[in-house]
């Protein structure tokens, strides 16, 4: 074999490489680490017997990380404002959980912008099961706004409850496992979080500052058996819409999502989420095609910069609005 057969070799490598990574992300529904945790990695049930603290439990994917968890048999506390919805989910966690009893689910009511209340729900879960293992932050809204109408206070409502609602609960537990010895902190965050999209400038910001916080939490407790996993989903069938921001403060979307919109369900979304986090994966992406293969441009800078323009910003709020076949 000369030299340029080798490279020649080495060339339909590589080309064959990338066939198949474009067509598994084109035929699956979440980046490829988290397909693979899910057919050959740590299954679910590996965190039966843990306890898991989930806030905004009370309904949409927040609800299905706590229906995936409790049937891996996960002891749970559920936050959120509603505790009748809250009731609700601990009474569907029970029935279909592995061995769980009424005690084995906590319903705790909160509102993560009452920072000052944080410490005293900490330390009733603490009084309740003894330990804590994973904080799963969920509680947050999305946006619907142009960008340049959106009232600064808008900013800021958003950033206390996606942000630092999310930190200062987080600190708290962070405190705890360094005593512990470790400890486990989830985040849903967004692909908006990953890949800037339209139309929702101020949630975009609130989650990027999510990603920075624990990049940053991650990078300063190496060794301390701190371990971040950043939820990233798509579009998702939830009321999450209807709650979303405007431009306005008090304000609220108000539009539904559709029977026929093409979404991830809940279920589907809640397993994945489950899976990252018995995986310990550092940042899991989910969503239905062609989202997952538009998010991989992040690792193609000048590739995006050059089809970007091409679909525009009406055909990407068409994608995450699901309004695209």
């Amino acid at each position: 074999m000369d030299f340029c057969d080798f490279f020649a070799i080495i060339g339909v490598l590589t080309a064959l490489y990338f066939i198949v990574y474009i067509t598994a992300l084109c035929i699956t529904d979440c980046d490829l680490e988290l397909a693979w945790a899910e057919k050959f990695g740590r299954p679910i049930d590996v965190l039966e017997g843990d306890v898991a603290w989930i806030t905004g439990a009370s309904s949409g994917i927040g609800e299905h990380i706590a229906l995936a968890l409790a049937q891996a048999g996960v002891r749970l506390v559920l936050s959120a404002r509603r505790k009748a919805e809250l009731d609700r989910v601990k009474q569907k966690c029970i029935e279909i959980g592995r061995n769980l009893k009424d005690e084995d689910i906590l319903v705790l009511p909160l509102d993560v912008t009452d920072y000052d209340c944080h410490q005293e729900c900490f330390d009733r879960v603490i009084d309740h099961f003894g330990t804590l293992d994973i904080l799963i932050n969920n509680a947050g809204r999305s946006q619907r706004a142009d960008w340049e109408k959106i009232e600064l206070s808008v900013d800021k409502q958003m950033f206390d409850l996606n942000v630092f609602g999310v930190v200062a609960l987080s600190r708290i537990a962070v405190r705890y496992f360094l005593e512990k010895g470790g400890g486990h902190i989830a985040v849903t965050s967004s692909l908006a979080g990953v890949f800037g999209v339209p139309f929702s400038g101020t949630y975009d910001g609130t989650k990027h500052a999510i990603h920075g916080y624990f990049n940053g939490l991650l990078a300063e407790k190496i060794g301390k058996n701190i371990h971040v996993t950043l939820l990233c989903p798509g579009p998702t069938f939830s009321n999450f819409l209807a709650e979303s921001f405007t431009d306005t403060a008090g304000e609220k979307y108000g539009q539904p999502v559709r029977p026929t919109d093409r979404r991830m369900t809940g279920e589907r979304c809640g397993k994945l989420c489950a899976v990252a986090i018995a995986n310990r994966q550092r940042e899991a992406w989910m969503g239905l095609f062609p989202l997952m293969p538009l998010v991989y441009l992040i690792y193609f800078p000048n590739l995006g910069s050059i089809i970007l323009p091409y679909i525009g910003s009406k055909q990407l709020m068409k994608l995450r609005d699901s309004k695209v076949k």
